[in-house]
């Protein structure tokens, strides 16, 4: 994997999904679990930042009043009952842990639903840098990481899901989505497997 032609999607990285008081902080059974996520997340950033890998975060937000959702089922309902995600708001905002890296992180707006790549430029941000390779971290496992990664894997790039920088709602879930639905589109590996690869070829 080669750090030039490789994007590193950082999905719904939010204080409604990571912080204790999120609105959605519940969806995730296991607090440890979006813990571990963050820690292996944040362990990846730093390992390469100096290089030229494109780091993205993407978030899901909606106006105070969700108009975007119409007659919403599922997650998204879940999203509009809680009150989640919303634009301006606290919960909505994202995660203090990546905001120390500035720049860094390009954030592409636009996400309302399952899919990063509906409704935001992201295909063209990635078209526009020669990206070949994405790399996929976030929340939550079954629903936006598994939707993204099929969206990118049709687009024609190659998709890797970093199993432990992914959260399930259970870890029944995270388990059953790394171990038999990511593989089949995906390549899966750990954080440290992927910077080994990208920084060492190995």
């Amino acid at each position: 994997m080669d750090a030039n032609t490789t994007a590193i999607l950082l999905v719904g990285y939010q204080n409604d999904y990571f912080s204790p008081d999120g609105a959605l902080h519940a969806v995730i059974e296991k607090p440890a679990q979006v813990t571990h996520t963050l820690d292996n997340t944040l362990f990846m950033i730093d390992a390469l930042a100096a290089t030229r890998a494109l780091m993205i975060t993407t978030p899901i937000l909606f106006t105070p009043a969700y108009e975007e959702l119409i007659e919403p089922v599922g997650i998204l309902r879940t999203i509009r009952d809680a009150g989640a995600f919303r634009a301006g708001s606290t919960g909505g905002a994202t995660i203090p842990e990546l905001l120390r890296y500035g720049d860094r992180l390009l954030e592409v707006p636009g996400k309302r639903g399952l899919n990063a790549f509906s409704n935001t430029e992201l295909d063209e941000v990635l078209a526009a840098r020669a990206i070949t390779d994405v790399v996929l971290c976030g929340v939550v496992a079954s629903i936006c990481i598994d939707s993204t990664g099929r969206a990118a894997f049709e687009r024609g790039y190659r998709v890797t899901v970093l199993s432990d920088c992914v959260s399930g709602r259970t870890l029944v879930e995270q388990d059953f989505y790394v171990t038999q639905i990511y593989p089949l589109y995906a390549r899966v590996m750990t954080s440290r497997e992927m910077v080994g690869e990208m920084l060492h070829g190995r």
